[in-house]
């Protein structure tokens, strides 16, 4: 249950400068644009929460992978589980956010667009996001933070560019799992302030070891 000033939160998106964004987020943000446009909508939205899935279900494989290499050393592998619980929910919550959006989105898409150009966009930043992982922890939470921070300010930016949001009412087969909000408004800066969470939650992972656990 959402229990903070969803709009006071909004203008604190909105006042905050972006995060430096790498080549590589840089990249993935121009091959959204290229496809889908430069504007903000709803169904670039559900193709963005698609994406969004992936670093968490990397992580989740990376931690599977690892448990099987902690033999005499349950204390760590107990740790790991912890990691890959962690990188589950944040993958539950996005996958939420893409149920609802599905609801909402109109099927206006061709199959390339709607289906294939997202598949294969999601398959490419989870291979990325995994071997950035293997290499060095710290790239993959970066590029998770510029991703989650571009999307938190563009919903926001979204919802002030379209006032009648406040005016229509939000209605989904999700909202015992995600909750009830007044308006489709105050729902888009929900799932904004989520992505505000793994954001910070991956930033501040930045310093630590791999799987954010001392060995």
């Amino acid at each position: 249950m959402v229990t903070c000033d969803l709009r006071v939160e909004q203008a604190r998106t909105l006042a905050a400068p972006r995060l430096a964004y790498g080549a590589l987020s840089r990249a993935l943000f121009a091959a959204l644009d290229l496809v889908y446009g430069r504007r903000s909508t709803l169904a670039k939205f559900r193709v963005l929460e698609l994406v969004a899935r992936v670093p968490y279900q990397a992580w989740e494989s990376v931690g599977y992978v690892a448990i099987t290499h902690t033999s005499g050393r349950p204390g760590f592998a107990r740790r790991i589980v912890d990691f890959v619980e962690e990188a589950r929910a944040h993958q539950d919550n996005e996958q939420w956010h893409l149920l609802i959006l599905e609801e909402l989105v109109p099927n206006r898409f061709g199959w390339w667009r709607r289906v294939l150009i997202p598949q294969l966009l999601a398959l490419v930043y989870y291979h990325v996001s995994w071997l950035l992982y293997v290499l060095r922890p710290a790239w993959s939470y970066r590029l998770n933070a510029e991703f989650e921070d571009h999307a938190e300010h563009t919903y926001m930016e979204y919802v002030a560019a379209h006032p009648e949001l406040e005016r229509r009412a939000f209605m989904s087969a999700f909202e015992r799992e995600y909750g009830r909000f007044a308006s489709m408004a105050d729902l888009l800066r929900c799932i904004a302030l989520d992505e505000r969470e793994h954001k910070d939650q991956s930033l501040a992972r930045l310093a630590a070891p791999r799987f954010g656990l001392a060995a």
